[in-house]
């Protein structure tokens, strides 16, 4: 299947002269007069090498079939994450380079979709938003309203993000997966 350079996301995976590669990261940039083209960050699937290419928005870019599984995060124990496989039951871990930055947004009993090409994982997606407790931030000023005056808060994951200065510990806050930024308190 073929897409249009302006059409890639991160954790896809594309076929460029032959390689599949995994999309890390991205970004559309039109300098001034000149034509839209995209600068990719991706990971060679079969060496893991991270390279940088730029693509011409109109450029035609090779998508291999991908082939998804729904997992479930289980627990942690070191730098090893262990997911079951909700419909065999069985139990596995990623690499590393497959998790990305995925465990900064995952609790137990979350639920993930990791993608396979030829049989091998090659990236997990999260939700595009979660909620996550605030474990410590410090105290909001008095009076304080939704300002552009942000403060660092911790989440129970350990992920730190930017959060208005009424948000105080205990309470829940959506964060979006794609930018890592609080989206609005939860209930």
């Amino acid at each position: 299947m073929m897409i249009k350079a302006n059409d890639v996301r991160r954790g896809m995976v594309i076929t460029i002269d032959g390689t599949n590669f995994v999309v890390v990261d991205f970004l559309h940039h039109t300098p001034g007069n000149l034509r839209a083209m995209v600068q990719t960050k991706l990971r060679n699937m079969n060496s893991g090498a991270l390279v940088e290419k730029r693509l011409r928005s109109v450029d035609q870019v090779e998508v291999p079939y991908v082939e998804t599984k729904e997992y479930e995060y289980l627990y942690s124990s070191g730098d090893e994450h262990v997911f079951m496989d909700v419909e065999t039951y069985d139990q596995l871990s990623f690499q590393p380079e497959i998790l990305g930055t995925a465990m900064q947004y995952l609790l137990p009993n979350s639920k993930v979709i990791v993608q396979y090409v030829s049989d091998k994982a090659v990236s997990i997606d999260v939700p595009a938003s979660v909620d996550l407790v605030v474990t410590d931030t410090p105290p909001g000023l008095k009076g304080a309203t939704a300002t552009n005056q942000y403060k660092e808060a911790t989440l129970e994951t350990g992920l730190k993000v930017q959060v208005p200065p009424f948000i105080g510990p205990g309470e829940k806050v959506r964060i979006d997966t794609r930018t890592g930024e609080y989206v609005e308190r939860v209930k």
